[in-house]
């Protein structure tokens, strides 16, 4: 490479080649700095240790700026997530859309990127299931295995349902636990239920989805104004109201392990059944982040801008891009 208006390298000393190539290399580091010192004050001697700095620790330099996720506008790489749609279960008619909102917040917010895997509902004729059922094991092996995960920040599951075949759950939570975030809508919780006991999947969850009523309109109590997930409720008196939605009840349910967010007071088809029913929570595995809402059965719910405030707070709380507690309430 030479420079514009210059002559060539070879017609021209080695030591002031050298030079040159120095002075670009300078150049180049400091077009990448300028963006990220905006509306700081740089002393020119800070600069002028960086001009004197060796050729190598500048081609360093460089190198670690473009693979450090930032941009050259200095502003930081969006977040990379898979997101999981895949059911062994019951097929939710609203994974489309919850596939769609999910990709659209991401894209408008900057936050981060999805990549999908995806099965579709299962075949009714049984002659096509096992071709499905092999073509879902094959997509979740290839984006789920130990290497594949290394490239993702975090993991959604959005309305997955059952037994699901990925191909180590353990080395996927040993991910999460290492420091990733996990993201569950609605039926995550009814994913992985174990045999015997509560799974491993369950724990890191925080409950398991038990059963659930008619469809019905409730009142969501506020339990954190503070947190991504719901601070935006606390504009509406603390309180996040649905006409119609399914919701669940659980069992194996961490009380004391869990920061809840939203909660019920009351049965949701039983309204004179008073209790405490939770809806949704946040907590810290190993060093990773779980954030999980029952809400999200209803394509309605989906394109709702208050439910998409409340999962796009959650996904940024579990990347930690925004703070909030995590300590479970005392009860």
């Amino acid at each position: 490479m030479r420079f514009l208006n210059q002559p060539a390298a070879d017609a021209m000393p080695l030591k002031e080649t050298l030079t040159r190539f120095k002075i670009g290399l300078n150049e180049c580091l400091l077009v990448w700095l300028r963006p990220m010192w905006a509306g700081k004050s740089i002393d020119q001697h800070e600069l002028m240790k960086i001009q004197l700095l060796p050729r190598s620790l500048l081609l360093a330099g460089l190198a670690f700026l473009g693979t450090s996720g930032w941009t050259s506008t200095g502003a930081a790489a969006p977040k990379k997530l898979l997101l999981v749609t895949t059911t062994v279960g019951f097929p939710h008619s609203s994974i489309p859309t919850a596939e769609k909102v999910l990709a659209d917040l991401g894209q408008k917010s900057g936050v981060f990127t999805v990549d999908i895997v995806r099965s579709g509902p299962r075949p009714r004729d049984k002659a096509e299931q096992a071709a499905w059922l092999d073509k879902m094991t094959k997509d979740l092996g290839e984006k789920m295995n130990p290497e594949a995960l290394k490239q993702y920040d975090g993991i959604i599951f959005a309305n997955t349902t059952g037994i699901l075949p990925v191909p180590d759950k353990d080395a996927f939570l040993t991910f999460i636990k290492s420091g990733k975030a996990f993201i569950g809508m609605h039926s995550a919780s009814d994913t992985f239920h174990g045999k015997d006991g509560v799974d491993p999947y369950i724990e890191m969850l925080g409950g398991e989805f038990q059963t659930h009523g008619a469809q019905a309109g409730v009142e969501c109590l506020v339990q954190d104004t503070k947190h991504p997930a719901t601070r935006h409720f606390a504009k509406v008196g603390d309180v996040y109201c649905l006409e119609v939605e399914e919701i669940y009840l659980f069992k194996n349910y961490q009380l004391g392990k869990v920061h809840e967010l939203l909660v019920l007071d009351k049965h949701p088809n039983k309204k004179k059944e008073l209790g405490h029913f939770p809806v949704a929570w946040c907590k810290e595995y190993g060093k990773g982040k779980v954030f999980y809402t029952s809400l999200g059965h209803r394509e309605d719910v989906w394109e709702n801008q208050r439910y998409q405030d409340h999962i796009l707070g959650g996904i940024k709380w579990a990347l930690g891009l925004e703070p909030g507690d995590a300590t479970p309430q005392a009860r």
